[in-house]
């Protein structure tokens, strides 16, 4: 089984994580888990002002403090990964890994904000639920 696990470096990546490497039947021999991280696109203002080279290497230095932690957990539990950044909304580029992978599931944390926190801060944990064409489990 191929699973996407959607990364942004909180507890509850952590949590989704742990799940994991706890259910053999989904992280086990033979299977795969492609670490998904989406760093947020830089206002142009701001990419214009320090440099394309600048602003790539900032973003790279950013996705991989999310990414080296879950490198080296995934590392000690011997579970088949890779992990992968972009730029972009979150769910935009979570869901286009899912499908470039062939992906048989989505797996992520959720900060578990409720109905009232989900209508005035949106859910990148919704909007995934809602367009994803394959399963999307959530850990909270």
């Amino acid at each position: 089984m191929k699973i996407v696990l959607a990364a942004d470096g909180s507890k509850f990546t952590k949590k989704a994580l742990a799940f994991l490497v706890t259910h053999e039947s989904l992280a086990g021999p033979g299977d795969e888990v492609i670490v998904v991280h989406v760093q947020p696109a830089l206002p142009p203002r701001v990419r214009s002002a320090v440099g394309a080279e600048i602003a790539r290497n900032y973003q790279t230095e950013e996705a991989e403090k999310v990414l080296d932690p879950i490198r080296r957990f995934l590392d000690k539990h011997d579970i088949a990964y890779r992990a992968e950044w972009s730029v972009g909304h979150a769910h935009e580029q979570i869901i286009k890994a899912a499908k470039k992978a062939k992906a048989h599931m989505i797996v992520m944390g959720t900060h578990g904000h409720g109905l009232i926190g989900r209508a005035f801060l949106g859910s990148v944990a919704q909007k995934i639920v809602t367009e994803a064409d394959v399963p999307v489990m959530l850990v909270k």
